[in-house]
């Protein structure tokens, strides 16, 4: 008796635990607006997986789209609905604002971030690419330590390592001076750096955020239901005059100080002019969104900040906006291109419209190149990206392999007049659900520029051919299969 009772209680928690999957089965058929293959990829989880994938349904598949985190003040919405419209309606005559010949010429481009992303153009910016992590993180030190009045830092990676602690001593001391010093952080990506870490840094005057932290974040742990939402964003204002953004977080791997990866490859650039006030803008929000704290946005256009000759805007994307701005802008980037198309990027992911876009601008005589690292560090991303350059080249499309270490960049240039350098990667993590920003630098030098650090990285690394491609084992084609079916929820 008691083992038909025993039986009875076990059979009642299995059902239990299969009606339970059959509820969220039926939330992903038919309550939430997701891909076909989003669908599937759930499904199988679900279904195949039920407690495991009831687990991994409530941390990553949360719906951000009512959460106000770009968010501004009514009288900030204001400023910028004006100078956004004023400039919107100046495209349109002889005499409107864009002066510099690539953005003159990629006007379809600007409009395209204006509407979408809300983007204000600037001109008259200063843009200078590093692509060597040492170089990088040594001018940063040297600009936070010139500071006079503030400095605002927003990393998805700070590690506790000695790159990490030499930043943060460097913000402690700037902070004794009496400088404003912000310091935002994703939970997830910078795990080493709690109040632990920044206890001096603390007590100096230093301010931090911990973006989307747990409940229990102060008892020590760290890992919450935001887990599949990550602030990607890698932003530094300082005295609202100079700013960087691109790719390179804060770590000893990003100096070259990692034998695992060896050299790493990235692109940052390091902002002066107007442009800087549009990261700026983007700093301030994700700052009160994550700490209360009230601090304003400067709308004022000021011409004394007019620096160079570059165009740029600032455009940023994130879970809790339906448009996907930064892919627009890149599909619209390839699209339109006319002579060519060069990306990098170590997780190339896509969904079918980019890839689609990509296919149709090689049919169409463009010269699509697209350049990936010679070795993963997360494997699923690796082989499903192998998957995707496999259907670029048989549609004429050339795909390079970095061998010299690891491709971190995030890039992509076009017709040697429009280029974007940030934090989104070419895959659907960027696009759906991570925070990211780009800047989209129109000017013909810098994108030459970027041409030119695209060709020597050529250099190191070699073309996978279309033969090469079909002749892979049958050990290659079964990890590519098994990590596309994941793409949705990689």
């Amino acid at each position: 008796m008691e083992n038909i009772q025993e039986l009875l209680s076990k059979v009642s928690i299995t059902a239990v635990l299969y009606a339970i999957n059959f509820i969220f089965i039926f939330a992903v058929l038919f309550l939430e607006r997701k891909t076909s293959t989003s669908r599937l990829a759930w499904i199988m989880v679900l279904a195949f997986l039920p407690v495991i994938g009831f687990i991994f349904y409530l941390v990553f598949n949360q719906n951000l789209s009512r959460t106000h985190i770009n968010h501004l003040y009514d009288e900030e919405w204001d400023a910028v609905s004006k100078l956004l419209k004023a400039q919107m309606n100046k495209d349109h005559t002889d005499e409107g604002e864009i002066v510099n010949p690539a953005a003159v010429s990629r006007r379809d481009l600007v409009k395209l971030n204006q509407v979408y992303g809300e983007s204000l153009y600037t001109d008259g910016n200063e843009v200078e690419l590093i692509t060597d992590g040492r170089k990088l993180f040594y001018r940063i030190l040297d600009d936070i330590i010139a500071a006079k009045e503030s400095i605002c830092i927003e990393y998805f990676i700070i590690k506790n390592d000695e790159v990490g602690k030499r930043l943060i001593a460097a913000l402690t001391e700037k902070a004794r001076e009496g400088v404003k010093v912000r310091l935002l952080v994703d939970t997830q990506g910078s795990r080493g750096i709690g109040n632990r870490a920044l206890r001096a840094y603390l007590k100096a005057g230093g301010k931090v955020g911990y973006f989307f932290p747990p409940r229990l974040y102060k008892i020590g742990i760290k890992i919450g239901l935001n887990l599949n939402y990550r602030n990607h964003r890698k932003i530094i204002v300082i005295d609202e005059k100079i700013g960087y953004t691109g790719g390179y977080n804060i770590a000893r791997e990003y100096c070259d100080m990692n034998k695992r990866f060896g050299h790493w490859r990235d692109s940052h650039i390091r902002l002066r002019g107007e442009g800087v006030k549009e990261l700026l803008g983007r700093f301030i929000m994700d700052w009160r969104f994550t700490t209360k704290e009230e601090v304003m946005i400067p709308t004022s256009v000021d011409e004394s900040n007019m620096v160079g000759s570059k165009g740029v805007q600032i455009v940023n994307c994130g879970p809790e906006a339906p448009h996907q701005e930064i892919k627009r802008a890149y599909m619209k980037m390839i699209t339109t291109s006319r002579k060519s198309v060069f990306i990098q990027s170590p997780y190339f992911v896509p969904d079918q419209s980019i890839v689609e876009s990509l296919k149709m601008a090689s049919q169409s005589g463009v010269d699509v190149r697209v350049m990936i690292p010679c070795k993963p560090d997360h494997v699923f991303v690796y082989w499903a990206t192998y998957s995707f350059v496999g259907e670029l080249l048989r549609a004429g499309c050339r795909v390079f392999i970095y061998d010299n270490g690891f491709l971190h960049a995030k890039t992509i240039v076009s017709d040697g007049e429009v280029a974007s350098v940030g934090s989104c990667n070419f895959d659907i993590r960027s696009f759906k659900l991570n925070f990211e920003t780009n800047a989209f630098i129109f000017d013909r030098d810098f994108a030459k520029e970027m041409e030119e650090a695209f060709y020597e990285d050529m250099k190191d690394g070699h073309e996978l051919t279309l033969e090469d491609y079909n002749n892979r084992s049958l050990w290659i084609k079964f990890k590519e299969n098994i990590s596309t079916l994941m793409t949705e929820i990689l």
